[in-house]
């Protein structure tokens, strides 16, 4: 038993590295906009859609390529993954062609794509099922902690070497951790481990069948998951627009050192660490049963604290930070639940078997927002000044406290209607 959760640590904390470098080779973009548009002479518009090369096809491909990790295996998929993002980088800061770095882009997304759902799928082989929300959520501060860790890299690399050399030494730690993977990331079959707990899980043939069999049309007839996505499509607009405009507007707009605005812009992803760890617990506290409540109730203070950073703007650093961390932790502390434990649930229930179709067309669905954010952000900004671009993320952050409310309500209903129908 204790070789057993020493090589489930090391498998967790292999996972949580892996996946948490990916985002060296994604926030280094947002830290060089401004030079890029100095230098380069690239428009809002350019800068924009360069975030659409990213992010497009990394939505896009997660649903299209889904059965690749199932046929060559989650450790193979995930490392091979890693190596061929690295190598995309690597040269990126060396051009200067907007069209070679669109192509760049786009291979870095598409290998990205790919990361999260082996990774996932390795660590959790290893997870019993009684635990595996607890130990996901912890495992979901590697996408933040990744974030943060990204811009300050990327921020150290430019103020020492210039914008172009931001992209060489991540894309080689990058590289490092696909090796890695490759070697020690094993699943719990490929070990021949049987964790307890799992057992259970570990028939998946019939699963494979059902979810493979089942259609979009037939996944969003499922109650509740179409609210689910809607709410994922919001927040992760919402998100990304901060990651990817966040050091830009602290830059431009409140005059922040270019150093500066991409150290603090950090808070909001610091938040998002802290957000992402602790909001299970906090449900399990004071919402046990009716998760999806408080969920749509952290959205709602995401929400407010938007606002409230756009209308204290002015009055310092100390007061733009507070309000950056608390609009990152009530905005990424639902994803865990939204983006996995939630959507599997709908997937499994009533025998549908379709867990892992379920998760993700949540998940891509959200992915979608992050790759249209650029352009959007891009044009509102450029015609309607920066409170335009906060404008536009306020409403769709509400739009995401109707949809994840409505949520609650029909998940719940189903819920305590099928308790009901047990107890009779």
């Amino acid at each position: 038993m204790e070789q057993l959760k020493f090589r489930q640590i090391c498998i967790f904390v292999t996972g949580w590295l892996s996946y948490a470098s990916t985002y060296l080779l994604r926030k280094p973009l947002g830290v060089v906009k401004a030079d890029m548009e100095r230098v380069l002479g690239y428009s809002k518009a350019h800068l924009g859609l360069l975030d659409t090369a990213l992010l497009l096809p990394y939505a896009v491909m997660q649903m299209l390529l889904g059965p690749v990790g199932d046929r060559f295996g989650a450790r193979r998929t995930f490392g091979l993954c890693l190596i061929l993002s690295a190598l995309s980088m690597i040269t990126f800061g060396y051009w200067s062609s907007f069209y070679m770095l669109f192509f760049l882009l786009f291979i870095n997304g598409t290998a990205q794509s790919q990361c999260w759902p082996n990774c996932t799928k390795a660590l959790l082989s290893w997870i019993p099922d009684n635990i595996k929300n607890g130990v996901f959520g912890m495992f979901g501060t590697c996408a933040f902690a990744g974030g943060i860790f990204g811009t300050l890299l990327a921020v150290y690399l430019q103020t020492n070497y210039g914008w172009r050399y931001c992209f060489t030494l991540p894309s080689v730690i990058v590289a490092g951790l696909g090796v890695l993977v490759l070697v020690f990331f094993v699943t719990a079959e490929e070990a021949g481990v049987t964790v307890p707990g799992k057992e259970l899980k570990n028939i998946t043939n019939g699963s494979a069948i059902a979810t493979e069999n089942s259609g979009l049309l037939q996944l969003i007839k499922i109650p509740a998951l179409l609210e689910i996505a809607v709410t994922m499509f919001c927040l992760k607009i919402v998100r990304y627009c901060m990651y990817m405009w966040l050091p830009m507007y602290l830059l431009q707009h409140l005059n922040y050192s270019q150093s500066l605005a991409g150290v603090c812009s950090t808070t909001f992803e610091v938040g998002g660490v802290l957000g992402s760890a602790l909001l299970g617990l906090v449900l399990d506290r004071y919402f046990p049963g009716r998760s999806l409540h408080g969920t749509w109730l952290s959205i709602l203070l995401s929400t407010a604290s938007l606002i409230l950073f756009l209308y204290t703007s002015s009055m310092g650093k100390v007061v733009n930070s507070v309000f950056m961390f608390l609009a990152g932790a009530f905005n990424a502390g639902p994803d865990t639940l939204l983006g996995g434990a939630i959507p599997l649930e709908l997937g499994e229930r009533d025998d549908r078997k379709a867990g892992a179709a379920t998760v993700g067309l949540v998940n891509g669905f959200g992915s979608v927002g992050t790759c249209i954010e650029g352009p959007v952000i891009g044009l509102i900004s450029s015609r309607y000044g920066w409170a335009g671009m906060f404008y536009l993320m306020i409403g769709l952050s509400a739009v995401g406290v109707a949809a994840s409310f409505r949520a609650a309500r029909i998940y719940h209903r189903a819920k305590d209607t099928a308790s009901a129908h047990q107890t009779v």
